[in-house]
């Protein structure tokens, strides 16, 4: 008996042990999981490829016989990262899925592609240009594979499901002499792939700590507010700033590949669970951070060229809508004269938009727009075109009442 129980161990050892043997090779030779899906990466192709892309300019190399990257480069850098997302358990979505998925996240629809001078559509892959350079279709086409430090660009992967930057495949692999290799994705590759197309928690988490940059882009350039936990983050990162007053504006308005506004109705959600009376939070600005962009857009300094004028007026309207209602309150004891500032800054012209657009449809509009006329009179004296002190006081609402009696 005990003769058989011996004999049983080493069969369980040795086969435990061949197991671990047969692990090490697949490990060692990074075989991965897509390769049950998909054709094997075609090492002879990238080898090739590594050998060109020594001689890819940088700004601390230059040659004479520079190599510019291509659709190949992109190609054999984006199998290698399919193979590597899908050895690190990336579940690659249905192109039903993925479709609804990129129109949500980056506003892109391929039935309206042609319409969209940022993007491109070919070969596999929509490219979201990043740094618009000149604006010429040409100039990004001619260098729309350059690498991601210029460009910005990010590609989309049609056939496979995912997104990447352009990398230097050095970057991406190592191949060994006897042919075998090693797939080194980085880390924020993995994450938001799996954060945006597999909805995971934990890598949402590691992103909004390492990579901060394009999580706020996901928001502020793409426009995508359908995340209410990324939404409230950015909007707790940013604040109305002077030197940089468009960028508080990404997060009520955005343009899309047709041309046509935007507006974030999930920004004023958030924004006002975020405002609440007494809060010794920086939320307490929100209001202020409003007033700040209002101002902006309504003052001669604006830039906002890529605006027509009712398009303005619709944004300025919503941002005083918005911040209203909170006069209306008495928990608040709000005194910021929002739509009293917005009769000041609005001419002849743009009330004639607000009358023609029913007053963009917002049900109470009329009503406060109507009740801020003494409002307007006070910023302005106080504000715009003056100044009020201890030598001057503007006339309060019963004085001034008398002589603008409501029609």
């Amino acid at each position: 008996m005990k003769l058989l129980q011996i004999f049983i161990l080493i069969l369980l050892f040795t086969g435990c042990n061949n197991k671990s043997q047969e692990n090490k090779t697949i490990s060692g030779m990074q075989q991965t999981k897509s390769e049950k899906m998909q054709e094997p990466l075609d090492i002879e192709k990238i080898k090739k490829h590594l050998k060109l892309q020594e001689k890819v300019e940088t700004e601390e190399k230059e040659y004479d016989d520079a190599y510019e990257l291509s659709i190949e480069d992109l190609k054999l850098a984006s199998d290698i990262i399919h193979s590597g997302l899908i050895n690190e358990g990336y579940v690659q979505p249905t192109a039903e899925e993925f479709n609804e998925k990129i129109k949500k996240i980056f506003s892109v629809d391929q039935k309206e592609l042609t319409k969209c001078s940022s993007v491109d559509s070919k070969n596999g892959f929509i490219t979201l240009f990043g740094n618009m350079m000149d604006g010429n279709p040409k100039t990004l086409e001619a260098n729309k594979y350059d690498l991601f430090v210029t460009t910005n660009n990010i590609f989309i992967n049609t056939n496979d499901h995912f997104i990447h930057s352009m990398f230097l495949l050095k970057e991406l692999i190592n191949v060994n002499t006897d042919n075998s290799f090693k797939i080194k994705l980085p880390r924020y590759i993995i994450a938001r792939n799996m954060y945006l197309f597999n909805d995971s928690k934990p890598q949402y988490k590691w992103l909004i700590i390492n990579d901060q940059q394009f999580m706020e882009g996901l928001v502020k350039t793409f426009g995508y507010t359908q995340d209410a936990e990324l939404l409230k983050w950015v909007i707790e990162k940013t604040k109305f700033d002077k030197n940089d007053p468009q960028n508080y504006g990404k997060l009520f308005w955005i343009k899309n590949c047709g041309g046509n506004l935007k507006l974030h109705a999930n920004t004023f959600k958030v924004l006002q669970k975020l405002y609440i009376p007494n809060d010794s939070s920086e939320n307490r600005f929100i209001i202020n951070n409003i007033q700040g962009y209002l101002e902006y857009l309504g003052s001669e300094k604006s830039i906002e060229n890529n605006l027509t004028g009712e398009e303005k007026v619709k944004i300025m309207a919503n941002l005083a809508y918005f911040a209203e209602q909170y006069k209306y309150n008495s928990s608040y004891k709000d005194g910021s004269r929002i739509m009293g500032r917005l009769r000041f800054f609005l001419n002849e012209e743009d009330i004639n938009i607000l009358e023609k657009n029913n007053f963009f449809n917002l049900p109470k509009f009329k009503e406060w727009w109507d009740n801020a006329d003494y409002d307007e009179y006070f910023v302005e004296e106080c504000e715009y075109n003056g100044a009020c002190g201890k030598d001057y006081q503007p006339m309060n609402i019963t004085e001034w009442r008398k002589q603008h009696p409501k029609k």
